[in-house]
């Protein structure tokens, strides 16, 4: 699985108008599920999200994590994050998770989201959304588990 991380003031996901979800400052994280990802790879990536240290500590330093601060986690499924982009100048989704399977895993990344972190916010698996952000530093991180 891949996570482009972004540290943010706010966030929101918006489809045809509605808004599906928003967080104030936090991370927007933007997932990506790739053939043979599973559950165990989720729970790493999960344990990362909640535990990354991008936030500034009293002296300014990147040590303090979304749990530390109480953040808030917005997930967004990408698929376009799986692309192949070595080679040509056209992107190829072979190594993309099929989207039964892809849907499959996001939703558990979700629920297990939820489960763990109070402000847990989603947009909608497979849907042409409008995302929405003030990146803070700017911060952003590749994350793979």
């Amino acid at each position: 699985m891949k996570a482009l991380i972004q540290r943010v003031r706010h966030a929101r996901v918006e489809v045809a108008g509605e808004l599906l979800g928003a967080i104030d400052q936090g991370l927007l994280v933007l997932v990506g599920v790739e053939a043979g990802d599973d559950r165990a790879r989720a729970d790493k990536l999960l344990h990362k999200l909640l535990r990354y240290r991008v936030f500034a500590d009293d002296a300014g330093k990147m040590n303090r994590s979304l749990q530390d601060i109480g953040g808030g986690l917005l997930l967004v499924s990408q698929f376009t994050l799986a692309a192949d982009t070595r080679s040509g100048l056209r992107p190829s989704f072979s190594s993309a998770a099929p989207p039964e399977e892809g849907e499959a895993l996001y939703r558990y990344l979700l629920e297990q989201a939820r489960d763990r972190h109070p402000q847990v916010a989603a947009g909608r698996f497979g849907a042409a959304m409008q995302v929405h952000l003030q990146n803070d530093g700017p911060v952003t991180f590749l994350l793979e588990s």
